[in-house]
């Protein structure tokens, strides 16, 4: 009897001291990042918004492993994340433009690729790599398409998104995945292979 409790007694303990860490970073787990296979056609919107801003969508990367994040690149991700989807109102494309599809750097309203792309950009200028922050096209529970923002990691993918102010793993999210920006090249997309079957799984 004096064993069992000595070592529950253990495990609290390890427990409080570990805890602060395990706040600090995200834990990953199965199927961290995503896989992701060939070319696939590119959003239509994708498509216009490189043509206002070509330098943004030739950025050229070798194929390397993801960085390793500090607990300041964390916290930098987490700021970005809470911080845009704070800034401006969500709103349609067919309410600001009149037409679907506009993607764009927000103002003062934004659709979901508009704060996907403007957290891009505020990684990018905090030295993130253009080859970890990656605009993620998604099916919602609902059907409805949606746009998020992936920043790839040594620990996996995390979704950045303007419907949660929570950095999330991506299996824990309720999304179909379905294609990304090619991490090699950012005006290219390519399909995310395990991305239905992750989204089962994080639904149990």
């Amino acid at each position: 009897m004096m064993k069992a409790l000595s070592a529950r007694h253990v495990a609290v303990i390890l427990a409080s001291l570990l805890a602060p860490t395990s706040a600090a970073l995200p834990a990953s787990g199965a199927s961290a990042s995503m896989i992701t296979g060939g070319n696939t056609s590119q959003p239509i919107g994708h498509y216009e918004f490189c043509k206002q801003y070509p330098s943004e969508c030739n950025q050229r990367s070798r194929s390397t492993p993801p960085a390793k994040l500090s607990a300041r690149g964390w916290a930098t991700v987490r700021s970005v994340n809470s911080s845009v989807n704070a800034r401006y109102v969500a709103m349609t494309d067919m309410e600001m433009y009149g037409r679907e599809e506009v993607w764009a750097y927000p103002k003062d309203a934004a659709d979901c690729e508009d704060y996907a792309l403007q957290k891009r950009r505020e990684l990018m200028r905090r030295g993130f790599s253009p080859a970890d922050v990656l605009i993620t096209v998604v099916r919602k529970p609902d059907g409805e398409g949606h746009a998020v923002l992936t920043v790839r990691t040594s620990e996996g993918d995390f979704v950045l998104d303007n419907l949660d102010n929570r950095v999330r793993p991506w299996y824990e999210t309720p999304y179909t995945f379905l294609k990304r920006q090619a991490s090699f090249n950012s005006g290219r997309w390519v399909t995310i292979e395990n991305g239905r079957d992750v989204v089962v799984g994080a639904l149990r």
